[in-house]
């Protein structure tokens, strides 16, 4: 049994104090514009500037001095407040108020056309038609790939995260298929193990669950030497991208498997934003999740897992137990803005992430399988602009924001490499459409720098839409699961799809033919990439087929 210590620290801090600690970005003097690109330089002396003497005729009274500092402060507070709410109805901007600016310099993006910057073009006219037909063809022009990149060290990665490291141990029980292990519990057995849980205090539909376990906790504590055990779980496999790819009706459909457990709720986006106190990068930073959070989120799919070992450890049995546990998190595969605010970028040469989420997973679970759902990179984007569009959705409005953000791309690509631009965190806040996601390839690439091709399953949405069953069974074969009855099989293959497009959007009909010839332009260069790395010319997608 592995001997886990609870009283650990963060870099010298409580558990309390992991929680709470953002790392505050550092936010250049200059105007914050828009249409901005990443230029990776900070102020070192903004991290140490000490905080000014009181020298606002305060006189000798330490406490008038104090009282004085926190009225200016307020006023001041209350001037910056005023201007971001003035800003935010003067622009009518959707995306919600930026709380936390990039921790950048910002430059404004040369516009290839005429000059007047990266306005919406009417792309109907034969002149705005063309100088969007150049800025693709100045994108492709400048479309490379590498094979490689910087792996980090493995002491750095742990030095990064030394509390997750510390809780994760390097060996998990054997004769159990998904990686879990018994970790000590040194506290209060009647005491709430899920009271600080933030995904239980801020998901109320799921509380339902966490009550159950709450009630089930104490029961599946496993007594030995005096101590108290509990059994600790990760997943399996992860589903880890892409958005608007289907990935909600293949974990539906993989719920009725009987060797199949997940999440207490799907995407809980802890790789990419949880944990590092991300809700939404507009709503500011949160109460950083702890990976015991995380790890709450297996309990439920865990006590089985135990309740099998223990029924047939008592019956002599030693054999194999072959529950396996999910997670399926849409962002996992392609989500690493969160590195710009928290991670060293301190030289121009690190423009892009020092650590990617794929170099943590793999040093605590190198065996780890990873399942990708991808589709037609140009449906996944208009699919994505209705899904998320908040108002004023209109394939007239998708042509806007579609040439908008190309003209930031191309600017981006003007002073830095393809694969910085797609990790960069400000344009990726400042596209208006989230062009970057359906750039398959740089994150396949990425991915395969540390897993190998087998730990890899990548679909498409096309194929599993016209054949369930072929996908399915793909699936089940690369997970290693048991034949099913021909009655179960049938249940998961035929049942209705999962979270297709809403009557609303339907409504709205499809993007018109000239920006779907823009977007099929651009990302031809990295579909034919992609195809060639999986070997499967599929992945080209030159027989288009429109899901809804």
């Amino acid at each position: 049994m592995t001997h886990m210590d609870y009283e650990y620290t963060l870099l010298g801090s409580s558990m309390e104090d992991y929680r709470k600690r953002p790392l505050k970005p550092q936010v250049d003097d200059s105007p914050m514009s828009l249409f901005a690109v990443l230029e990776v330089k900070r102020d070192p002396l903004y991290l140490h500037r000490p905080w000014p003497r009181c020298t606002l005729g305060c006189g000798t009274s330490t406490l008038t001095c104090f009282r004085k500092v926190k009225l200016y402060s307020f006023l001041f507070g209350l001037a910056v407040m005023f201007l971001i709410v003035a800003s935010y109805i003067l622009t009518g901007d959707k995306k919600g108020l930026l709380l936390t600016p990039s921790p950048y310099h910002f430059s404004t993006v040369p516009n290839s056309g005429s000059g007047t910057g990266p306005y919406p073009f009417n792309v109907s006219s034969a002149k705005d038609y063309a100088t969007v037909k150049l800025v693709v063809k100045n994108i492709a022009s400048k479309v490379e790939f590498s094979t490689t990149r910087q792996l980090p060290e493995r002491e750095a990665l742990l030095h990064s995260e030394p509390h997750m490291f510390s809780v994760i141990p390097h060996k998990f029980l054997p004769n159990v298929k998904n990686p879990c292990w018994y970790e000590e519990h040194t506290g209060n057995i009647s005491r709430d193990p899920y009271r600080t849980n933030l995904y239980a205090r801020y998901s109320r539909r799921f509380r339902t669950v966490f009550e159950y376990l709450r009630k089930a906790f104490r029961e599946h504590l496993y007594r030995r030497g005096g101590k108290y055990y509990r059994i600790r779980c990760l997943p399996y496999f992860y589903i880890i991208g892409q958005p608007k790819c289907g990935t909600t009706d293949l974990y539906d459909r993989l719920q009725l498997h009987p060797e199949v457990r997940f999440t207490t709720f799907k995407e809980p986006h802890w790789w990419t934003r949880k944990r590092f106190g991300i809700i939404r990068l507009s709503e500011g930073f949160h109460d950083r999740y702890p990976v015991e959070d995380y790890l709450d989120l297996f309990d439920l799919a865990a006590y089985q897992i135990q309740d099998n070992l223990m029924g047939n450890a008592h019956s002599g049995a030693p054999e194999q137990h072959n529950i396996i546990i999910g997670e399926a998190s849409a962002s996992t595969m392609w989500d690493n803005n969160a590195w710009a605010y928290f991670y060293d970028n301190s030289t121009e040469a690190e423009a892009e992430p020092p650590f990617l989420i794929q170099d943590f997973i793999h040093t605590l679970q190198p065996d780890a399988r990873f399942i990708v759902m991808l589709r037609d990179p140009v449906e996944r984007l208009y699919s994505d602009y209705l899904y998320f569009g908040i108002t004023n959705k209109s394939a007239e409005d998708f042509q806007d924001k579609v040439s908008e953000s190309l003209q930031l791309f191309e600017g981006c690509l003007t002073e830095y490499t393809m694969r910085s631009c797609v990790y960069n965190t400000t344009l990726n806040n400042a596209m208006p459409v989230r062009l970057q996601v359906g750039l398959y390839i740089v994150y396949i690439l990425d991915w395969l720098t540390v897993y190998s091709r087998e730990q890899i399953l990548v679909l498409r949405l096309e194929d599993h839409a016209s054949n369930r069953k072929y996908t399915m069974h793909k699936v089940f074969d690369f997970l290693n699961l048991g034949q099913l009855t021909e009655q179960k099989e049938a249940e998961i293959t035929k049942s209705p799809a999962s979270n297709t497009r809403r009557p609303a959007d339907k409504n709205l009909g499809p993007m018109l033919p000239v920006t779907k010839e823009i977007l099929r332009d651009f990302y031809t260069p990295f579909n034919k990439k992609l195809a060639k790395v999986l070997r499967n010319d599929s992945f080209r997608w030159d027989n288009h087929s429109e899901l809804i």
